[in-house]
């Protein structure tokens, strides 16, 4: 079967319907990981994810995936097989999401049976499409899973400039930063540090420059972030002092 993309014809694996428009892709730079033991269906894959203006990089099972990284978080998206040598796609999934660097992956396959599509989703999979599927479905999948992609790199991105801002802040700012998220006025503030509120005011002030950040509602946000992270606002309340 022949595709017609971008005014190229692109010859097609029989697993992947033809469509009659590609969705635009939202980045040429985003990168999807395609992990298939089937060569056939791979390279079609691949040169479909060219043609939309993705980057891809192809591999034979889970085990030269996990080589190609080399302990490093995968950036993108994956689409993965299930039945492979070596580890199945689940393994991969399972040991991912274990290590707290699993990007959104998306299985595409044959196996259509519920009892797995189920069990890859219970473990964190973005979502499930079972072979042939159209080009057009597989595509809008994995634009959105891109975008997710983005937006957590986005975030993870913002957490450690914030960590390396908070991690600027002397002790007694550490307090500060947490008397005013607990509505401690600068004069209990000053009570609770044996100095005085103008000491006070003036340390509020450069916490707050430090965190580059002007208002409450731009702290308590702050404090978010870094208590998702695991940063513990309590212990840095009670933390020793030193200015």
């Amino acid at each position: 079967m022949e595709i017609q993309s971008a005014g190229l014809a692109l010859s097609a694996h029989p697993a992947m319907r033809e469509w009659e428009e590609i969705p635009e892709a939202p980045s040429p730079h985003s990168v999807v990981h395609v992990i298939d033991d089937d060569d056939s269906f791979r390279r079609s894959m691949l040169r479909i994810l060219h043609a939309s203006g993705y980057a891809a990089l192809g591999y034979g099972c889970a085990g030269e995936f996990l080589l190609a990284l080399n302990g490093e978080a995968a950036a993108g998206c994956i689409l993965l097989d299930i039945t492979m040598p070596g580890p199945s796609g689940i393994d991969l999934l399972h040991g991912l999401m274990q290590r707290g660097s699993a990007p959104p992956i998306l299985f595409l396959t044959a196996r259509d049976d519920v009892m797995t599509s189920v069990e890859a989703i219970k473990q964190g999979a973005f979502d499930y499409i079972v072979k042939p599927a159209s080009a057009e479905r597989v595509l809008a999948v994995v634009a959105r899973a891109l975008e997710v992609a983005a937006r957590r790199a986005s975030a993870q991105s913002e957490l450690r400039v914030l960590h390396s801002r908070f991690a600027l802040l002397t002790d007694t700012e550490k307090a500060i930063f947490a008397g005013v998220l607990s509505h401690r006025l600068n004069k209990q503030m000053a009570g609770d540090l044996g100095t005085c509120e103008r000491t006070v005011k003036a340390m509020r002030a450069r916490m707050m420059a430090k965190l580059s950040v002007d208002t409450v509602p731009e702290l308590v946000r702050v404090a978010r972030l870094l208590e998702s992270a695991g940063v513990s606002l309590a212990q840095v309340a009670s933390a020793p002092r030193r200015t």
